[in-house]
């Protein structure tokens, strides 16, 4: 249990390693930074001049959130899924997204709608800058303001894990750019769930879903190692 004093300086804590979750899952989403890639404490802390609690909390929610992966004795190292977890992920959200997208068509807001359609204006915008790591983010965030929307936190708990371990799959997988989440088929899912037409929205999340899977080109790729500091350079960071 934290003691009002860890409470007061956790705020502190999280805005010094939160530049450090940023660099590294941005890093590690654009697949600069390969599947197994060790990622030591120490080199962290140098690279980005902050301590290693500072590092290591970083880690932690990037292990929380399935891009790092820590093993005992051993370290960090950048997430690797396989083939067969990928086909098990979609398979997951083929199941639940769906269902999801139907409750949310029923519960879904004037509010609600005018906040995915900005969310589809935010990713024409980073799909025509092609910054791949931000498009992935931003559209796993439009699957979860969905689950969000349809208020069952059971789901929603399921598919934000599921999401995470996506991203991943999707940045070391996908064929080209396109497979990102496309926007007419976010658009689409958009305009059923503002006509409250649940069959319908339902219908296009499978569709969606199936055809992000189909553009995933499933075999094993290997990238050469490289030096921590070559990948992620000197970015200017708060000490800690």
């Amino acid at each position: 249990m934290l003691d009002k004093t860890n409470k007061s300086e956790a705020p502190k804590l999280t805005a010094r390693w939160q530049p450090v979750y940023d660099s590294l899952h941005e890093a590690i989403i654009s697949r600069r930074l390969a599947p197994g890639t060790k990622l030591p404490e120490d080199e962290l802390g140098s690279i980005f001049s902050v301590s290693r609690t500072v590092v290591r909390s970083a880690l932690q929610a990037l292990a929380h959130d399935r891009v790092v992966r820590l093993e005992p004795n051993r370290g960090a190292f950048v997430a690797q899924p396989t083939i067969k977890e990928a086909r098990e992920v979609f398979d997951a959200r083929k199941l639940i997204e769906p269902r999801l997208v139907a409750l949310a068509a029923k519960l879904a807001t004037p509010e609600d709608i005018r906040s995915l359609r900005q969310h589809l204006e935010d990713e024409r915008d980073v799909m025509k800058s092609d910054r791949s790591g931000e498009a992935i983010k931003l559209s796993a965030y439009f699957h979860l303001k969905i689950a969000r929307i349809a208020d069952h936190s059971i789901f929603t708990e399921i598919l934000h894990d599921l999401i995470s371990r996506s991203s991943l799959i999707i940045a070391l997988y996908w064929r080209s750019r396109d497979t990102t989440c496309k926007c007419d088929a976010h658009r689409e899912i958009v305009d059923a769930l503002a006509a409250g037409d649940a069959a319908q929205a339902s219908t296009l999340m499978k569709r969606h879903i199936a055809d992000l899977f189909s553009g995933l080109d499933l075999m094993q790729t290997e990238k050469k190692p490289q030096r921590l500091a070559d990948i992620l350079g000197k970015p200017k960071l708060q000490a800690g």
